[in-house]
């Protein structure tokens, strides 16, 4: 049974920082692409950023260039998110999910149905 659990999410004033932590078990990591999704109230679930297995390629939204940093630890089976010089628009529930193929395709991987399993979500609230 794969499991996909995300924590590190809260409550930060605007121009802080967040990390978030994805702990991946029931499939093998290192097979898997991993990427960040978020959605906030009344929107649709939007693409943040995507790592390939080997964690040497990464991509990231155009709101979140320059911001935010998506690492994994293949050893430890994680994916990370790190968050600064947060913004009022970055508050929305961030999502981990894992996409069956060891490279995503640039075309795609913003797609969520790219992704074959999903975590609960962790909430990010920034305030201003």
């Amino acid at each position: 049974q794969v499991q996909l659990v995300e924590s590190g999410g809260g409550l930060v004033q605007a121009g802080g920082s967040l990390r978030l932590s994805c702990a991946a078990s029931g499939l093998l990591f290192s097979s898997y692409s991993m990427g960040w999704f978020r959605q906030a109230p009344g929107k649709e679930r939007e693409f943040v950023a995507a790592i390939i297995w080997s964690g040497r390629s990464t991509y990231y939204a155009d709101s979140v260039k320059g911001r935010f940093t998506i690492a994994r630890d293949n050893a430890k089976n994680t994916v990370s998110l790190q968050m600064n010089s947060l913004k009022p628009e970055d508050t929305a529930a961030y999502y981990c999910a894992a996409a069956p193929v060891r490279r995503l395709s640039t075309v795609t991987m913003h797609r969520p149905d790219e992704y074959g399993y999903w975590g609960q979500g962790t909430q990010v609230t920034v305030s201003s």
